[in-house]
């Protein structure tokens, strides 16, 4: 396994949408492998393949493991098929912008289909910090970022901050 670089924002990289994956054959085993392996180090609780300059449609995740054992979710070609109608405000952290936590306000439930790294579909229900996570990774897919949630002037506040931390 082997430790992957992660972009930082601005990069632009972090800005295009990502592709979908259509061989599931060792390289992406391995890439997800070494994804999952960068996201703990990191550590982080996910990590999309934009974020580590792989423009395909791969995202990793483990919401749970820095309170306990480890439950990764390997995401291939996600989607979201649903999302109910309450949302719920959240602090979330970004490996691409670190040491910036933000409130954004997302579905509280979503349910998720993706492809394991064997291509078998899945399908699950998310709530609490999964539905978060897949939601943000998601987003990392299509060239959003946490910063695109928020208001204006959340907005203006967030740019402020990384220029003063000389990311701006």
């Amino acid at each position: 396994m082997a430790l992957l670089p992660i972009l930082r924002h601005p990069s632009p990289m972090l800005r295009r949408i990502a592709l979908p994956v259509e061989d599931f054959g060792p390289a992406l085993q391995m890439l997800a492998r070494d994804m999952l392996q960068t996201m703990y180090d990191a550590p982080g609780r996910g990590l999309a393949g934009p974020q580590v300059g792989v423009l395909r449609r791969i995202f990793v995740m483990d919401t749970g493991w820095k309170e306990g054992d480890r439950a990764p979710v390997i995401c291939i070609n996600p989607e979201i098929l649903g999302a109910s109608g309450r949302t719920e405000a959240g602090v979330e952290g970004c490996l691409s912008i670190p040491g910036l936590p933000l409130e954004v306000e997302r579905p509280a439930e979503v349910t998720l289909r993706w492809a394991d790294v064997d291509g078998a579909v899945q399908t699950r229900a998310l709530t609490g910090a999964a539905a978060r996570c897949a939601q943000h990774e998601l987003d990392h897919l299509n060239g959003r970022l946490i910063l695109d949630l928020l208001d204006e002037p959340a907005r203006q506040a967030a740019a402020q901050r990384l220029i003063a931390m000389g990311r701006g």
